[in-house]
């Protein structure tokens, strides 16, 4: 397969929260009632552009509201920040005050990212208010239970809010930490390895190196690596199998280079059955929630019918599986992968 193949479509249409999926987020403790909502950040006539490091546009903008506009905003997106990481209790909000509101101009959802500062000793923290994507919310309601890391979210109605996720992105990782002499390559090939399984499972596509992060870990002997999606955008959107595969972009080469100078055939499928087995057992522990989750998106329409029948025909060849041509919606095919997960794992 040739990764220049493999093509997104530019503007994913956002589709909306439905009853059943607000329903199932307020059983889970997803939703909650907010003072602040996407569409009152959307409330400025001027803004200006934001520049890295470099002097470069960063695809980020400045917005600006009036004086009154500012204070009822800094006053309800500090309420936000509560709810989202202490269940509304305001105490942790007492000395922290809002200093930064971006808005993104690129992409799907137009992110806000709020910068909150504590100004006892100036530790920040960013968090980020986006439109309510049935499809995104799918995306990080399945990376919180069938991958290792945690995710933490809030939906109210049309307005999605989202903790900022830590780490090195991974296109600035390969440019400037991928040798560096003290890391172990074979430890950064595994984690892409794994990483590369569970996208292909969870049909969790456009896993390019900017849209993930690498999180290192010091340990007592040696350092830890753990990619991490951070866009989850392209949940079970596209047709193209490859896709849901980051080893075909172009912008992972580096990673996959790596693999096969650091891998074998033979720790390639022993890193590939690890990741399996890890799935299996969050499934289980999971499998309640799972199952609400698996009925409410099979009832919904996320995609077009032309996508469904590429990918399940590309699923079929790809694990020379013909039960996947039986699949009715993207559901179906996350479905059967687990299933078949389980009967490898059983061998």
């Amino acid at each position: 397969m040739d990764s220049n193949d493999v093509k997104i479509s530019r503007k994913k249409p956002i589709f909306p929260v439905s009853p059943a999926l607000q329903k199932y987020l307020k059983t889970y403790q997803r939703e909650s009632k907010l003072p602040i909502t996407y569409n009152d950040l959307l409330d400025f006539t001027e803004a200006y552009p934001i520049m890295d490091k470099y002097g470069k546009d960063s695809l980020w903008e400045a917005p600006i509201y009036t004086d009154s506009q500012m204070s009822d905003l800094h006053n309800g997106l500090k309420i936000v920040y509560a709810n989202l990481k202490a269940s509304g209790n305001l105490r942790i909000v007492q000395h922290k005050y809002i200093d930064k509101i971006e808005y993104c101009t690129f992409g799907n959802t137009n992110p806000f990212r709020i910068r909150i500062v504590n100004r006892l000793n100036d530790v920040y923290d960013y968090f980020y208010v986006k439109k309510a994507d049935a499809s995104r919310i799918y995306g990080l309601e399945l990376e919180h239970i069938l991958s290792p890391n945690q995710v933490n979210y809030l939906v109210d109605r049309e307005t999605l809010i989202e903790e900022h996720i830590a780490g090195i992105p991974g296109d600035v990782f390969a440019k400037t930490y991928l040798h560096n002499p003290e890391y172990n390559p074979t430890r950064i090939a595994k984690e892409f390895v794994k990483f590369n399984e569970r996208c292909l499972v969870m049909l969790l596509g456009d896993m390019r190196a900017y849209n993930f992060v690498m999180q290192i870990t010091p340990d007592f002997d040696d350092i830890q690596f753990r990619i991490r999606a951070i866009d989850f955008d392209q949940q079970f959107y596209e047709g193209n199998i490859k896709v849901y595969l980051p080893q075909f972009f172009k912008e992972n080469y580096p990673y996959v280079k790596l693999g096969m100078e650091q891998l074998t055939d033979k720790t390639f499928l022993q890193y590939q059955q690890e990741e399996k087995s890890s799935l299996l057992h969050r499934v289980r522990s999971e499998r309640h929630r799972l199952t609400d989750l698996r009925d409410v998106s099979s009832t919904e329409i996320l995609t077009t019918d032309e996508n469904i029948i590429t990918l399940k025909n590309g699923m079929a060849e790809y694990f020379e599986d013909s039960q996947y041509r039986e699949c009715r919606n993207m559901t179906d095919i996350i479905e059967l992968n687990i299933k078949n997960i389980i009967r490898q794992v059983k061998l």
